[in-house]
């Protein structure tokens, strides 16, 4: 049995406000939609920084308020009755609510009124621009340089000025051919098709022709007689996307391409251009994901001009951000990347030459958030202090001394102010609902704008402590939440519940409000029932070896370290071992299904929302990066294609699927079926018509009830 660590977050401060006065107990619908609604924690709605003084500015009620940092003066700026009258007075519709806002400066601000962009002067109460779109325009983009918009309407790309004028860069009539939205089905940090250059001359987009691609068939029931809605899915090992970046000239109105050559089947991620706008710089990643190349194209001629470095694996690269240029020495440039084993920070120059890594350490940087003023530092996010919490940290560029600015335990994240100099610290704890707190970036506290009470005081939850379990290897530790039932008596025996993902990109167990688990977890505990989840080797925010022990082998290594997960529950003492029950969602799904054929002896209940059943029927960016091709690891798609492990299932095993998943497409789980009608073997099947990957809204009530009800039916 692995030794067990047990790090108790403030949770026992959390627990005594708790007893004194703890009536109730969560409903369903409290648990499921209530805890992220009405029982969510005190925060504040639309908290910005305001440039250019020592105020940060929020939305109270329906007015935007300006607050002093030393909470001494508070005065309303505009109000939406305000707002609507100088929209009214141009014609233009109102706002139902008071918008979402951008600070563009100290009396200006920026917010959308349904499809159109409003810049407003809080001065003179005016409208001072208004681009309006269309209602079918989607994708929009705006460039504060030259105060244009690009966006999609179908399949093609225009731009519009504040003049009203619409200039259409594209006029496809092949809808397989696309421009100006996301590609690569947003793997490789792409969020979306357009990309403006820094003085607004230049729209660089992506082009994606599918028309090799094969056309899934979703289907539509709504109608009496059903119809198919096919979506673009390539499935690992076959015929992908084509992409290609083109470069839009605002004044010439030309369009040209950028030369990225053979084979076509490449990846374009992490656009970037140059301060000066003779370049661009693309992360251009092979199919095979293990070999990427950093190159630089001129954008006069698009033309290839040199590759700086390159980046190679014998497992996977994943480029996930672009270059990030120095603002005081436009030929210098911060690169993100994990070369070294973690995510760090490096310092290049246009010529390639790597001058200095900045960041160093077995932690990883999670987000840049900008530069301060003088442009020798910037403002990151990382888990530098413990892998299952972020804090906030001032990094100097030259010398990688890094001052950590947050100073309470918790999960932080940043508002930066426009010249780096201040930032407004939101964070979360085991034992701290929410709490805001104003800081210099040298690190001076400078007031706590708002500590939220807790919203579950009058409630009866279970204790819940994190902690450590050494892997199997004797060397990894691997972080766990375990949630106990209320009134516990360790003299009894519970039913356990494994909530499980396991794959990449996300963590489950940190220092967060709740330790990161959802409400159905603390309602399920009152029901009687010990919670626990374990973040695998293979899960997010541990470094490249620690996700990547997983390549070519999917399910092996995750399921290792679940067991030793088993193995902690059993030296407990009061976990009855002949009721435990799994259950997850997509990777989730894989892993709960995984768990319950493979180790048939040890999980006797397990509900399997979105699962992959055959890694050769998932999409290629993701199923190529983890498995590589089918044709290349044969061995691996057949040890982990749950279709060859139906005859192992001996417990209740219930999947759950949505008919228009378009991620996990509804083949995997109607494959799993069959092969269990062709086999004799019982399941439980549960689909929701019209949903995708997950059941949201007030559905996911229902959803719940119903893994509810199977575990208490049947655990």
């Amino acid at each position: 049995m692995k030794k067990a660590v047990i790090i108790i977050i403030g949770f026992i401060l959390f627990a005594t406000q708790l007893v004194i006065s703890q009536t109730k107990t969560l409903t369903i619908d409290e648990a499921i939609v209530g805890v992220w609604r009405e029982l969510y924690p005190e925060y504040i709605r639309g908290l910005a920084l305001r440039p250019e003084t020592k105020e940060f500015t929020k939305i109270v009620k329906n007015e935007l308020v300006s607050v002093t940092f030393d909470l001494k003066k508070e005065k309303a700026l505009v109000s939406l009755d305000e707002i609507n009258t100088a929209l009214s007075l141009q014609g233009k519709d109102k706002c139902a609510y008071f918008p979402g806002y951008t600070w563009i400066n100290k009396n200006t601000i920026r917010f959308y009124e349904t499809n159109n962009l409003v810049e407003f002067d809080l001065v003179n109460k005016e409208v001072k621009k208004y681009i309006a779109l269309s209602e079918s325009a989607e994708n929009s983009d705006y460039c504060k340089a030259n105060s244009m918009i690009a966006y999609t309407m179908g399949n093609n790309l225009s731009v519009i000025g504040i003049d009203g004028v619409v200039k259409q860069i594209s006029s496809e009539r092949n809808t397989d051919i696309i421009f100006g939205q996301t590609v690569a089905r947003n793997e490789f940090g792409i969020e979306k098709g357009t990309f403006w250059s820094p003085q607004g001359n230049f729209l660089a987009f992506y082009r994606k022709d599918e028309s090799m691609v094969t056309d899934y068939p979703v289907v539509n029931t709504d109608k009496r007689i059903a119809e198919t809605e096919p979506v673009k899915y390539c499935m690992a090992g076959m015929k992908s996307e084509e992409v290609t970046l083109g470069i839009y000239d605002i004044k010439s109105d030309n369009i040209a391409y950028i030369e990225t050559g053979e084979p076509k089947e490449q990846y374009l991620t992490n656009i970037a251009w140059s301060p000066d706008e003779k370049y661009i710089y693309i992360a251009v990643l092979n199919r095979e994901q293990n070999q990427m190349k950093f190159n630089q194209y001129n954008i006069e001629t698009g033309k290839f001009v040199k590759t700086l470095f390159e980046e190679n694996s014998n497992k996977y690269v994943e480029p996930l951000y672009p270059a990030r240029f120095l603002p005081t020495d436009s030929k210098k440039f911060i690169w993100q990347t994990r070369k070294d084993g973690y995510s760090h920070l490096y310092l290049y120059d246009t010529d390639g030459n790597e001058i200095s890594q900045i960041t160093k350490g077995n932690f990883e940087v999670q987000e840049v958030y900008g530069f301060t003023a003088d442009g020798k530092d910037i403002i990151i996010k990382a888990n530098k202090e413990t892998p299952i919490q972020c804090d906030i940290y001032r990094v100097n560029i030259a010398t990688g001394a890094m001052i950590r600015i947050t100073h309470e335990s918790g999960n932080h994240s940043a508002i930066v102010s426009a010249d780096g100099a201040y930032i407004i610290d939101n964070f979360s704890s085991t034992s701290i609902p929410n709490k805001y707190v104003i800081y210099d970036t040298k690190g001076k506290e400078i007031k706590t704008i708002l500590t939220a009470a807790n919203p579950l005081s009058e409630y009866k939850l279970g204790e819940m402590s994190i902690g450590t379990l050494k892997a199997n290897d004797g060397i990894t530790d691997l972080y766990y939440r375990i949630i106990l039932p209320p009134d516990f008596d360790k003299t009894k025996k519970y039913p356990a519940i494994v909530y499980v993902y396991g794959g990449p990109h996300a963590q489950l167990v940190t220092n967060d409000w709740l330790g990161g688990a959802s409400g159905w977890d603390y309602y399920m505990a009152q029901q009687g029932y010990i919670m626990f989840t374990l973040d695998n080797r293979g899960s997010a925010n541990r470094g490249a070896e620690f996700e990547n022990i997983i390549h070519r082998n999917l399910g092996d290594i995750e399921c290792q370290d679940q067991l030793t997960g088993i193995e902690y529950l059993k030296s407990l003492g009061y976990v009855d071992m002949d009721r435990i029950g799994v259950h997850g969602w997509s990777y989730g799904g894989f892993m709960t299904t995984t768990l319950m054929a493979d180790y048939a002896d040890i999980f006797k209940v397990g509900v399997a929302g979105g699962p992959v059943i055959n890694w050769e029927l998932y999409e290629i960016m993701y199923g190529e990066r983890y498995m590589d091709m089918p044709q290349e690891n044969p061995e691996g798609y057949e040890k982990s294609n749950l279709l060859n492990k139906v005859e192992k299932l001996t417990g209740r095993l219930m999947l759950i699927h949505g008919t228009s998943d378009p991620v996990v497409v509804w083949q995997h789980s109607l494959n799993f079926v069959q092969k269990c009608v062709e086999n004799k073997v019982l399941l439980d099947y549960f689909v929701y018509p019209g949903h995708e990957h997950n059941v949201r809204g007030y559905d996911r009530i229902h959803l719940m009830r119903i893994v509810t009800r199977y575990f208490e039916d049947h655990l």
